[in-house]
C-alpha cells in the first residue's frame, strides 16, 4: 500500500467519524451556520499547523494556482458541504451513503476527461466491488420512514453536493501534485470561508442563528467534528490525491460510507442487518483489489 492509498483510507475513516458527530449537531445548528463555524474552527487549526510544518515563508504559488485553490474551497466546501449537511439532516447518516455512490464515478469520468487517467483490470474489479458494497450498506429502506417529497429533496441536495465535491477535487489535482500540501489546504479553506461570508451577506443571514444556544457538550462535539471530519480528514484526503491517482483515491474514499454505517450503528443506534454486513465484506474485498493492483 502506497502513502496515497493509506491517506485516502485514513481520510475516509476520519470523515465517517465527523459525519456521525455532525448528524447530532445538525439537530441544533442550521446547515449554513454549522458549515461556517466548523470551517472557522478548522482554519484556526490549519494555520498554526502550516506555520509549524512549512514555516512563514509564502510558497512559490502563481496567481492561477491560488485562484484554483480558492475556487475549489468555495465550490467543494462552502457550497457542497452546506448542501451535504442539509441532505444529512433529511436522510440520516446511514442513508446518506447511497448518495455517495455518485462520487467516485464522477471523479473517474472527470479524471479520464481532464487528467488522462485510466484504471487497470484489477482496479475496475475493485471499483465494482466497492460500489456494490456501498450500495448494500446504504440502500434506503423502511427503517427511517421518509415521505416522497422529503426523500426527493434529500437525494437532490446530496447528489448536488457530491457532484460539486468531485469537480472541486479534480480541478486542483495538478496544483496538489506541484505545491506544498498544507498551503493548498489553508488557501482552499480561505476560499471556503470567503464563499460562506459572501453567502451570508447576499442572503442577509445573521452570523449567529437566533434562538440557538450550544451547551458545553455541544461545543465539545463541534470541536471534535471539526478536528476529525474536516481538519484531519481534509489533510489526509488532499494528501491522498497528491500522492496517488484521483480515480484510485476516489474509490478508496468510498469506504467512508461503510465506516459511516458502522459508526452510526455503534453511536446513533441506526440498524445494521445482514445485508449491510455483507456490504461491508464486499467493500473490504474491493479495497483489497485496489491495494493489490
Amino acid at each position: 500500500m502506497g502513502i496515497g492509498e493509506a491517506l485516502s483510507i485514513g481520510s475516509a475513516l476520519a470523515w465517517a467519524g465527523g459525519v456521525v458527530i455532525y448528524t447530532r449537531l445538525g439537530r441544533t445548528l442550521p446547515p449554513l451556520h454549522l458549515n461556517l463555524f466548523k470551517n472557522l474552527l478548522v482554519f484556526a487549526m490549519v494555520v498554526p499547523t502550516v506555520l509549524l510544518v512549512e514555516g512563514a515563508r509564502w510558497p512559490a504559488l502563481g496567481a492561477g494556482a491560488i485562484a484554483l485553490a480558492l475556487a475549489s474551497g468555495a465550490i467543494g466546501i462552502a457550497l457542497a458541504d452546506t448542501l451535504y449537511f442539509r441532505a444529512l439532516n433529511t436522510l440520516g447518516a446511514g442513508h446518506m451513503g447511497v448518495i455517495g455512490n455518485l462520487y467516485s464515478p464522477l471523479v473517474i469520468v472527470l479524471s479520464f476527461a481532464f487528467l488522462g487517467e485510466r484504471l487497470d483490470a484489477l482496479q475496475i474489479v475493485g471499483f465494482v466491488l466497492v460500489m456494490s458494497g456501498v450500495g448494500l450498506v446504504s440502500r434506503h429502506d423502511a427503517d427511517r420512514p421518509l415521505d416522497r417529497a422529503a426523500l426527493r429533496r434529500g437525494v437532490l441536495l446530496g447528489a448536488a453536493a457530491i457532484a460539486l465535491m468531485a469537480v472541486a477535487i479534480v480541478m486542483i489535482k495538478r496544483t496538489l501534485e506541484q505545491q506544498p500540501l498544507l498551503w493548498v489546504v489553508a488557501i482552499r479553506l480561505a476560499g471556503a470561508i470567503l464563499g460562506m461570508l459572501a453567502t451570508f451577506a447576499l442572503g442577509r443571514h445573521a452570523l449567529l442563528p437566533r434562538g440557538v444556544t450550544l451547551t458545553r457538550g455541544e461545543v465539545g462535539l463541534l470541536l471534535a467534528a471539526a478536528f476529525l471530519g474536516q481538519y484531519l480528514s481534509m489533510i489526509l484526503w488532499l494528501g491522498g490525491y497528491k500522492f496517488t491517482e484521483a480515480s484510485v483515491a476516489s474509490i478508496l474514499n468510498e469506504s467512508a460510507s461503510v465506516f459511516i454505517v458502522l459508526l452510526a450503528w455503534l453511536f446513533l443506534r441506526e440498524p445494521l442487518d445482514r445485508r449491510r454486513i455483507a456490504g461491508v465484506g464486499c467493500t473490504l474485498a474491493g479495497l483489497a483489489c485496489m491495494l493489490l493492483s
